[in-house]
Formats: structure tokens, sequence, C-alpha cells
């Protein structure tokens, strides 16, 4: 049976859809949170003949957005999100067609990247998203020392600034921020403008006791250099003050984030500072002393790339050692990308091109995707994920994917 995906034309129905799928709390602003987080033309709907009348029998969305890959180039890319398949119509095709169509709008738009946050880690694997970033959740205790000698010269032109997120002009000043670091953070997303006015955006029936989400900037010579978002939680225990603050993504250079991640853990009444998005090379973990300075450290999946032009993506980054191996890819779900190619990297740039030759490796397309934005993927060959037919090739073509430190994280999408 074919499925047919079309635009969304009743943000109504979309909206109802979208509640039954998640199962949330149904909220009197969630209009407003579609109309802030999906432009119109970006939301797509599947309805099965045999489908429900009142909702659709599975939806996705679009988030415009611009992602800084390695070298500094900040490129446009589908934020794949919204994504869900009514319970009545699972296991039917619906979000092989969604998927499908999506890499096929993109491919159309020009498009080469698309990018989402897992809610199931283990679903778009198989549609040829590759695990791009890890990221780490971090507990510190109140009064942290952080120790970093070579930076301290610079921390003290650094002053900081608590205001509320939902302020005139906050979340503007947030995007210009992010956007001005973005470069030299490989595998930062950044949203629209919307999309930052979605991030403060807070109604007053989701606050129920909590405190308004805060923003603590980083200022020098008068401009804004970083910030974090946080939000304090009250608790008290035998008598004393032992709050939690959590604690979003920082943003800003080394010098930014040492000055506000030493606010963020020095404030009133807290106890616990959770940051909720360090990166595995952020360089937080070294200043206390590793893994075992924290309280708890998490892992968790962040950001998950897909190639949707592989020669388009191969040739938008730069490369820190060179390679020339010929690649035969699996892609079951973009098809113009099967098939092999021989990638290159020659003093920093990189070039794919279609070719005759023998294979050096098979893998799939998810492989490349993860090592877009610098992760390791040399493991893959010891898991057995890829296959080598010349010796040495792969690690040719993991070294020159992989970067001098891992790709940040993402905030989620």
């Amino acid at each position: 049976m074919s499925i047919d995906v079309r635009p969304s034309q009743d943000s109504a129905k979309y909206l109802a859809t979208d509640h039954l799928v998640w199962f949330g709390e149904v909220s009197g602003s969630d209009a407003e949170h579609l109309r802030l987080g999906l432009p119109e033309d970006q939301r797509f709907v599947v309805d099965l003949p045999d489908g429900p009348d009142d909702l659709h029998s599975g939806l996705y969305g679009v988030r415009p957005m611009d992602l800084s890959l390695p070298g500094g180039a900040m490129v446009p890319i589908a934020g794949l999100t919204w994504v869900g398949v009514h319970p009545d119509a699972r296991r039917r095709g619906v979000l092989a067609a969604m998927m499908t169509d999506h890499l096929t709008r993109c491919h159309d738009a020009g498009l080469a990247i698309s990018a989402l946050h897992a809610s199931e880690a283990a679903i778009y694997g198989r549609f040829g998203y590759g695990l791009a970033v890890i990221t780490h959740q971090v507990d510190l205790g109140r009064g942290t020392t952080f120790t970093a000698p070579h930076l301290e010269d610079e921390v003290a032109r650094v002053t900081t600034h608590l205001v509320d997120m939902a302020a005139p002009g906050v979340s503007e000043r947030m995007r210009a921020c992010q956007l001005a670091v973005a470069g030299d953070f490989p595998g930062t997303i950044v949203g629209s403008a919307d999309f930052f006015s979605l991030i403060a955006f807070e109604p007053p029936e989701s606050l129920r006791d909590k405190e308004p989400r805060r923003v603590l900037f980083a200022r020098r010579d008068g401009a804004d250099i970083g910030h974090v978002g946080l939000r304090r939680e009250h608790k008290w225990a035998n008598a004393r003050p032992s709050g939690t603050v959590v604690v979003g993504a920082f943003c800003g250079g080394p010098a930014a984030r040492l000055a506000l991640a030493r606010r963020v853990v020095d404030l009133d009444l807290m106890g616990t500072t959770r940051l909720e998005n360090v990166g595995v090379d952020d360089p937080l973990l070294g200043w206390v002393g590793g893994p075992r300075g924290t309280g708890d450290l998490k892992t968790w999946d962040s950001t998950w790339i897909r190639l949707v032009d592989l020669a388009a993506a191969w040739s938008l980054r730069s490369y820190e050692s060179d390679c020339d191996v010929v690649v035969e890819v699996e892609d079951r779900y973009a098809p113009w990308n099967a098939g092999r190619w021989r990638l290159t990297a020659s003093a920093g740039a990189g070039t794919a091109r279609r070719t005759d030759e023998e294979a050096d490796v098979s893998l799939d397309v998810a492989v490349l995707g993860a090592g877009l934005l610098g992760h390791g993927i040399g493991g893959r060959l010891r898991a057995g994920l890829v296959q080598e037919h010349r010796a040495g090739a792969y690690a040719e073509l993991a070294r020159a994917m992989r970067t001098l430190v891992a790709p940040e994280p993402s905030i989620g999408f």
C-alpha cells in the first residue's frame, strides 16, 4: 500500500494528534508552542484510508536551523522534530513513509544534512541517522573549585549578570551570542528567532511552584560573550538549605564558561548544581579534575546526524588529516547516496565523487553521519558495523573525520 505524506492543512488536528502520541498534559498554551516551534509550511501528516477521522495517522515537523561544522562553517539543516505515529497506525509503514518523505523533501530543497534528538535511541539508526554527539549530565556540589591557571587573567575581565529569560530582548541576546561563538564549537545548532522565543516562553500553568527560567550572561567590555540558562528548585534537609539549580547548555568561550560555572555553583540556598548538557571535551571536566571530581555523571546521546546529500555534506567541513578511500555506501531511504564513492581529504578540504573502483570499505550511511562533526567512529570496525576490504583503509577514513576536540552538544529540539 502506498502511503501519502502531505503538508498539514489543519493546525488544530495536527496539535491534537501530537497530544495523543506524546500523551502529555494538554495546555491552553500548546497552540503557541506549535506556532513558535514549527513554521506552517514545515508540518507534514499521513492519513491512512482506514485511519481515524478526527486525528492524523502520523505527523512530523521540521525546524529550519543552522549547524556549525568542523572548520567553522555554519550551514542550514533540517531539524527533524514532532515525529509521531497514531497508536492504531503502528507497524503499518507510516514512520518509514514519513522518513522517506522528509529526506526527499530535504534533497529537493538542497539541504545536505538533517539532524534530530532521539526520544528513543533505537529508532533512527535504521533510517540512516548516526549518533554524532555525546553529552553528559553532571552534578556538582556547592562551592566546587575550578582550576584553570592560564585562564585567570582573561576571566578577571568577565562579569556575570542574572536576568529573566522571558524579559524583552533576552532571547534575541541569547541567539546573537550563540551565533557569534558557534563557529568555534562544531556541533552547535542555532535555531531561528522563533525557536529562541519558544525556549523563553513559559505560560503560568507550566510553572506551578517552579521558578521562571533565568539567564546568566557573561559580559566583557560591555558586550555579551556567553550565557547559560538556569532554574532553582527549593529543598530543605535537616534545617539546612539543599536546593538544586538546574543549568542548561553553556554558550561562550572558555573564559566565559569558567566565569559562568563559578557563579552557578555558588548560588544562595543551593546544595547541588546539575549541569544538563556538558560535552565530552568540555573544559569543565578538566577544571574539576576529571569525572570523579563531580558528584555524579551520566552519559546520554545528544545530536543525531543524517547525510541527505553525501557529496555535498562531505565537502562542507574541514579535515585535520588526509585520506583517499573508496567507500561502498548502503542507503535504503536516500538511494541517491547509495553506491561507491571516493572520499578524499587533502590540505583540509574534502571531495566526494562517484567511482567504479574497487571498494576499500563497506558501511551504512549512518556511520558517515556519526563522524561528520568529528566524533570518533574508529571502533565501529572492531564492533563489526563496518567491513574493511583494504587493510588500514577504515582507520584512514576515521582519522580524517575525527577532530582534535569532540563536537559540542546541541540544545534539544
